[in-house]
């Protein structure tokens, strides 16, 4: 791993409750855990509990949120948006996930914008890019992946990386128990900052690249010791506060 400070996220998606959260908070309250930030976005309705009980412990835990509206306010029953987020002391926004992508139909150019309007209110967009297993087995892997990076460069320039993360998600991988080998996230994430670079190198050099898709406690070790993995977006083994721990440790001793 590099010098960049990792990041750990986890992405509870449609799971979680308020004890499970309680539970988070006490198990993150004054550990040793430093230099890595760690991170969990919960479904939006306990964002707030989240806070509350950051507020009432020492828990290390950033709060995120899974997604944000790309629009500001008005008749979009069911949205939610980034000033709302914002208010309830939101820091992170994850944009683009797979999961958002193929079930709800979100475009390159529709995540785009969520990453602008996050970016535009001082919160940090996450944004998701990966490949299927049909995608890969046709040599698609970059194609895909520069696609939807080039979709916010477009957008909002390549400055705006300075205050974005990537996060690398092979939807082969996630869900599955299948994971990319060390070697094979490597691979793409040099790509990616490769293709970063083309436009800016020190923006490049700084952006810090997470790894997600099936990462638990047995495998982010040996992730973590890639050069260019940054941490790690975490599905299951982030509702499982030991495995999750773990997983902080791992890119905690990767330093």
């Amino acid at each position: 791993m590099s010098q960049l400070t990792p990041l750990i996220a986890g992405n509870w998606k449609l799971n979680g409750t308020k004890s499970l959260l309680s539970e988070f908070a006490h198990v993150f309250n004054s550990i040793n855990i430093s230099n890595v930030d760690v991170l969990i976005c919960p479904p939006s309705v306990y964002i707030d509990t989240l806070v509350q009980l950051n507020e009432n412990t020492d828990s290390i835990l950033k709060v995120g949120a899974q997604t944000v509206s790309e629009q500001i306010s008005g008749a979009f029953t069911g949205e939610i948006s980034v000033s709302m987020l914002k208010e309830l002391q939101t820091e992170f926004v994850i944009v683009g996930h797979s999961e958002r992508r193929a079930i709800f139909g979100e475009t390159p150019e529709l995540v785009a914008k969520k990453y602008q309007t996050t970016l535009m209110n001082q919160l940090t967009p996450i944004l998701c890019t990966g490949e299927t297993e049909n995608d890969r087995n046709n040599n698609l892997t970059f194609d895909i992946v520069s696609r939807d990076i080039d979709a916010v460069i477009n957008l909002t320039g390549i400055e705006s990386f300075k205050d974005g993360i990537i996060a690398y998600e092979p939807v082969w991988a996630i869900g599955t128990g299948k994971s990319a080998t060390p070697q094979q996230a490597q691979e793409v994430h040099h790509f990616i900052r490769n293709h970063l670079a083309k436009h800016n190198d020190e923006i490049a050099q700084g952006v810090r690249i997470l790894y997600g898709g099936s990462v638990n406690e047995k495998n982010a070790a040996e992730l973590f010791k890639q050069d260019d993995i940054n941490g790690a977006l975490v599905g299951g083994a982030s509702l499982v506060s030991d495995k999750f721990m773990s997983i902080c440790q791992h890119a905690q001793s990767s330093l």
